[in-house]
């Protein structure tokens, strides 16, 4: 068999544009030779549809749209696609997760998924029900086994502890299957690919055959897909590897032979770089709109989030907005500049010390007797927001916000304020991450000036102010963060491990009252294993550790 693996970007409900690239994709595959092809998981309705699927007309605009495609494709090879179909049966969830095959014009059979994950983004339980035979293809007398995403990832050999009670692949083995195709939307996060290949090649090499892999790429809100979809033979060689964080159209012999490994890069720095470009990119643009902008302040974290939009959409696209007040630094001002320059993007200056002064004005009577402390530091925050704001709704542009998941995890940013925005670009890289990511878009090209990756971190909300006052130093900070936040480890387990009992405490304290800010924050584009976005469901209001 020569399969075609279509990596396609759809977008969440746009059944008519997904349609038209699956459409594109499959005729590619023709002029390939290709004797069938095969799309992601619900590529027609674009991973994830969420409640999209709760809507009975949205589902068979579906189906419909899918004898559309099968008449287009009449001359074409043979098609699986990825889509939501009603649950024929009277019991159960109202929907099937499903791969429909289209051939020479006629909507044939469906396979369905098993697995249904409800963990980390996932709620797929809430829509559909899972299959429960296994789902063989009867490709002219050669039985291929059909899985969707989740239905490869409960290998009993390869996991300490498996999620679910059966393994569909197991089954599709034990049922004859000649070849194991999975259709997948499974989301980016750093250092994930090479663990699916692992999982993958464990799997071929296990059941003696070849394993074909089928990824969306793209990003969809908060999500991000890195599409790198693969092949490989019976012995768990990888033999094919399509390009990542764009679309591709991969054609194999499953048989195996040569095929194409698109070179990649693992480095983390160099996947987070690429996947947040993807993510501002499509967000951009699957919002419909065509500018950005977002405030400079003089820091690593403004100076990366700028370095990335200008790559996402064109410098041209990007406006960087400086307010400098009576605590901002000069070498803060000269910095923007710089960078802007080097980067190539506009700049709008509006100092706010006058704004400021307006405000100790009016509250002047009703402070009285009270000392300063964050309450004035809060307000030149919330004056800044308020510009952004302000030029993003008269311009139309998206803003975007800059601060990093250190500052969100511990509340280290002002409602209103520098949370103000439609898109968290960093929001999922910790504040050392966020160095590491800089100095490596700088040796590409050195648009992110020296002094903006030495100097300590400031807010520069009061005279010689840094992070530092109020944080543990971020070496000390972010291992804690993650041993809290994405391996969901308790204080004693982390205090164990060597860290200061005192300031874990702190520290975890700081990130349980800092939830009622992430409720409000804008959505984070996902790179790590959790992130603060659909994934994360703390309560506010909690006791406890």
């Amino acid at each position: 068999m020569r399969l075609a693996l279509l990596q396609i970007n759809p977008t969440a409900g746009d059944l008519e544009g997904n349609a038209a690239l699956i459409v594109r994709a499959a005729r590619e595959a023709q002029t390939l030779n290709a004797d069938l092809a095969v799309t992601p998981e619900l590529a027609l309705m674009g991973y994830l549809p969420r409640d999209l699927l709760m809507s009975r007309g949205f589902v068979r605009r579906g189906c419909e749209m899918l004898t559309r495609i099968a008449g287009e494709l009449a001359q074409a090879p043979a098609l699986l696609v990825g889509l939501a179909t009603p649950n024929p049966s009277e019991k159960g969830r109202p929907l099937l997760n499903s791969a429909v095959l289209l051939r020479e014009g006629v909507v044939g059979p469906a396979f369905h998924k098993t697995l249904l994950p409800t963990y980390d983004v996932f709620d797929e339980d809430r829509y559909f029900e899972p299959a429960q035979a296994p789902q063989l293809l009867d490709w002219d007398g050669c039985p291929i086994g059909i899985s969707i995403c989740e239905d490869v990832w409960n290998d009993r050999d390869f996991w300490k502890r498996r999620r679910y009670h059966q393994d569909p692949i197991e089954v599709l083995a034990q049922a004859g299957a000649r070849a194991i195709l999975n259709l997948s939307a499974s989301p980016f996060t750093v250092g994930k690919q090479l663990f699916r290949e692992r999982m993958l090649s464990h799997m071929a090499q296990k059941y003696r055959l070849p394993v074909a892999y089928v990824n969306q790429v793209g990003g969809n809100d908060d999500l991000i897909f890195d599409g790198r979809s693969a092949v490989f033979d019976a012995q768990g060689r990888l033999f094919a590897r399509a390009r990542g964080f764009q679309e591709d159209v991969l054609v194999v012999d499953l048989g195996g032979g040569p095929a194409d490994i698109a070179g990649d890069i693992f480095e983390p720095e160099a996947e987070i770089w690429n996947a947040l470009v993807l993510g501002v990119r499509d967000y951009v643009r699957k919002t419909r709109f065509g500018e950005v902008l977002l405030g400079l302040s003089g820091g690593i974290d403004s100076a990366l989030t700028a370095a990335l939009a200008a790559d996402a959409v064109g410098p041209e696209n990007v406006l960087g907005v400086m307010m400098p007040s009576r605590y901002s630094s000069e070498g803060s001002v000269d910095d923007s500049v710089t960078l802007a320059r080097n980067l190539g993007i506009r700049t709008l200056t509006l100092p706010i010390s006058g704004i400021m002064a307006s405000y100790d004005a009016a509250l002047e009577e009703a402070f009285r007797g009270h000392a300063p402390d964050v309450t004035e530091e809060n307000i030149q925050s919330r004056i800044r927001g308020n510009l952004l704001m302000a030029l993003s709704n008269k311009y139309g542009s998206l803003l975007l916000t800059t601060g990093n998941k250190s500052e969100m995890a511990v509340g280290y940013c002002t409602l209103y304020g520098d949370m103000n925005g439609g898109l968290a670009v960093i929001g999922d890289v910790p504040k050392t991450m966020v160095y590491r990511v800089a100095q490596w878009r700088n040796r590409r090209k050195r648009d992110i000036p020296e002094s903006i990756l030495t100097k300590a971190p400031s807010a520069e909300l009061r005279p010689d102010q840094t992070d530092q006052d109020t944080l543990p130093p971020y070496e000390v900070l972010d291992p804690i963060l993650e041993l809290h936040v994405e391996q969901c480890q308790s204080a004693e387990e982390i205090i164990a491990q060597g860290f200061d009992k005192q300031t874990v405490g702190r520290v975890l304290e700081m990130v349980r009252g800092a939830e009622f800010k992430r409720k409000q924050a804008a959505p984070v584009l996902k790179v790590t294993s959790r992130a603060f976005g659909t994934g994360w469901r703390m309560p506010i209001a909690r006791g406890g550790g």
